[in-house]
């Protein structure tokens, strides 16, 4: 099947690349000269594991191609997938579909005949039904219609993701449309990937209501991390006792400096202005905002606190900028307010990623960035690890506590056991692992006779 990919950002290169894995014929547009010219040379705008691989073999095999002319991308297709951006607007959070209308508009006049025009963006509920009015105001060829295909991909896991998903999603109001992509997702059927065929304005909704609701989960796994530091219990024991329960599960049970990315967090603006609009108040997700923003804005006091309330003249290492690991997407990435707030507070930072440091550089430029952990953490009073790439959890501790000036880890990921880090000399303050010292120790409550008596330990 030939299928035309409008936007080679994040969603439409992986997907596009995934399609022509499959065996249909791809063809990916995009207005950025320079971005196209840069995919023909095999150059990923992105990073994402095994992407690189995926594009080169299918564009040697001839099933994968791009331009900038719409026109000739489009021509022939059957299906055409618009996946560009959709940003949060300034000042209401409301989704920009600014790209979307403009893509729309032009594909009236690009198509020679009907399609099936499928949105992959991310849209807020009643977009479908608006593309399909432009397109009747902008003379679309007859037979032309519109269907919701939202991607629930991973940063990081995506290629994984979209060849052994959970669930398809696809929002039609014809059977034409269902029949188009029922076809295209047909090599997915072996893998017993369960399709949910429904109508359009469920299956916009469908996106923004799965990743509120796990923006949700994250808050309040950080709630209760924040409840056992206050009564001496283990965050990470915890959630593998609710984790256990079937009807909870165990993931994004994780306690950790926030959510961000391109998607949680302004999807989660999204749903509420959806929700706002049709009079409907979405009170547990208008509280998950606020508490996520909050806990961003203060992760820097955790290093304040660790290094004894002041931090002029300090020097704090970072491990991690990107908001998750095997990415290197900085939008909305937790370390941006940490950063900002230890350099308020009067500290120098250096800090180390292994994908992010270039996006990093222009929103950062006072950092110090280095080549690797060790050189980051040389001469620090203190180390943060912000972003639980793989390569941290190997880092050898006793190395890396020699070339420091202090002895402060503030594990915000909880990748580090606490006896090791203790055992290599650290000061060691995680998340919800129980009670937090004034210097950062961890305190114990110890039973004498009567008295409570706070011990570290």
């Amino acid at each position: 099947m030939r299928i035309a990919m409008i936007g080679t950002g994040y969603v439409g290169l992986v997907s596009g690349a995934c399609f022509a894995d499959f065996g249909h014929e791809v063809v990916c547009v995009d207005k950025d000269a320079g971005k196209i010219d840069r995919l023909k040379q095999g150059v990923m705008p992105i990073w994402e594991p095994g992407l690189e691989a995926l594009v080169k073999s299918n564009v040697e095999r001839g099933r994968l191609n791009f331009t900038t002319n719409l026109a000739e991308g489009v021509d022939g297709a059957e299906a055409v997938f618009i996946a560009v951006g959709t940003p949060a607007r300034r000042g209401d959070g409301h989704a920009d579909l600014t790209f979307v209308f403009d893509a729309v508009k032009e594909l009236a006049h690009a198509l020679k005949g009907p399609a099936v025009v499928v949105t992959k963006s991310t849209v807020p509920v009643g977009t479908g039904d608006r593309i399909t009015e432009l397109f009747k105001k902008e003379g679309a060829p007859a037979g032309t219609s519109v269907a919701s295909n939202p991607e629930f991909l991973r940063e990081g896991a995506a290629i994984a993701d979209f060849k052994h998903p959970d669930r398809i999603v696809v929002g039609a109001e014809d059977e034409s449309a269902r029949q188009v992509l029922r076809e295209i997702y047909r090599p997915l059927f072996l893998n017993k990937a369960p399709i949910l065929f429904t109508g359009r304005r469920t299956a916009e909704l469908t996106k923004y209501a799965a990743n509120a609701f796990l923006a949700v989960k994250i808050s309040f796994i950080n709630e209760i991390a924040n409840l056992c530091e206050a009564v001496d219990a283990d965050v990470q024991e915890v959630a593998r006792g609710i984790g256990l329960d079937n009807r909870i599960g165990p993931k994004f049970l994780h306690p950790g400096p926030g959510y961000g990315g391109s998607c949680f967090p302004k999807d989660t603006l999204a749903l509420l202005q959806t929700a706002n609009a049709a009079g409907v108040e979405q009170r547990i997700v208008k509280t998950v905002v606020e508490v996520n923003d909050e806990r961003k804005a203060t992760m820097h006091e955790r290093v304040l606190h660790a290094l004894g309330g002041d931090l002029k003249g300090k020097r704090v290492a970072v491990l991690g900028v990107a908001f998750k690991p095997n990415t290197d997407d900085m939008r909305d990435a937790p370390s941006i307010p940490l950063v900002k707030g230890l350099q308020d507070q009067g500290a120098t930072v250096a800090a180390f990623d292994p994908a992010a440091m270039g996006h990093a550089k222009d929103l950062m430029p006072e950092v110090e960035f280095t080549n690797d952990a060790y050189a980051a953490a040389k001469d620090a009073d203190a180390l943060v690890v912000v972003t639980e790439w793989d390569e941290f959890r190997a880092i050898d501790l006793e190395r890396i506590a020699r070339t420091m000036k202090g002895n402060v880890l503030v594990d915000l990921r909880n990748v580090y056991d606490r006896a090791e880090a203790e055992e290599a000399g650290f000061d060691y303050s995680g998340l919800g692992r129980g009670r937090i010292g004034g210097n950062g120790a961890h305190l114990k409550l110890v039973k004498n006779g009567s008295d409570d008596v706070k011990v570290a330990r």
